[in-house]
């Protein structure tokens, strides 16, 4: 499960680019909680916190309990805006949950035991089709990843959502199709090997 992470903000009474302007001069970002039927409210945010936050792959799956004004709120980041040239964040979207709030929210995918897989071991290549997979739970039980399990795996064999065990409580957010997240792919030189075989018979 994603551990939640507070962060001190302030609070922003004003909107507007000339207020947007300030607060980056500031050293700060601005930013907009809203969500849960209540009203959106314009806060601050520290520039160096949320560069730091940003470094990792997982962040938008991290509850974050936003501090202002004596009030604490949780929430998940939902959009960063970035600055089309330096490519710096210039505004942060984040939305309000509770215990009981239920959402998609997409989970990077880790995969183990690579060297208990018959398939690479003969010098196959693991093709990830799906580095993330989009699930459904509740917002303070998101997991930090999703690990699939590469153990007994032989060439040419691909892995379905179905083969994954998912942490209690999360749900695929496609229930239509068993998709595939990965396959074990023969290398190159097996692969014309074969071929050739094939056309001498």
């Amino acid at each position: 499960m994603a551990e939640t992470i507070t962060i001190a903000a302030e609070r922003r009474d004003r909107a507007g680019k000339g207020a947007a302007r300030a607060a980056r001069r500031a050293g700060m970002i601005p930013a907009v909680i809203y969500g849960d039927k209540q009203a959106a409210v314009m806060i601050n945010v520290d520039r160096l916190t949320m560069n730091k936050l940003l470094k990792d792959p997982a962040f938008t799956t991290h509850p974050l309990q936003l501090e202002y004004d004596g009030t604490a709120e949780l929430t998940l980041t939902r959009d960063v805006q970035y600055d089309p040239v330096t490519d710096a964040p210039i505004h942060f979207d984040f939305l309000r949950v509770t215990e009981t709030t239920t959402i998609n929210t997409e989970v990077p995918v880790h995969f183990i035991n690579e060297e208990r897989s018959p398939g690479l071991k003969l010098g196959g290549v693991l093709n990830v089709v799906r580095y993330e997979i989009e699930v459904v739970c509740l917002a303070n039980s998101i997991p930090d990843q999703i690990t699939v399990d590469l153990t007994g795996r032989e060439l040419n064999e691909s892995i379905h959502i179905s083969d994954v065990t998912l942490p209690e409580g999360v749900r695929p957010a496609i229930t239509d199709r068993d998709f595939t997240v990965a396959t074990i792919v023969a290398p190159s030189g097996l692969k014309s090997e074969a071929g050739a075989e094939g056309e001498g018979g």
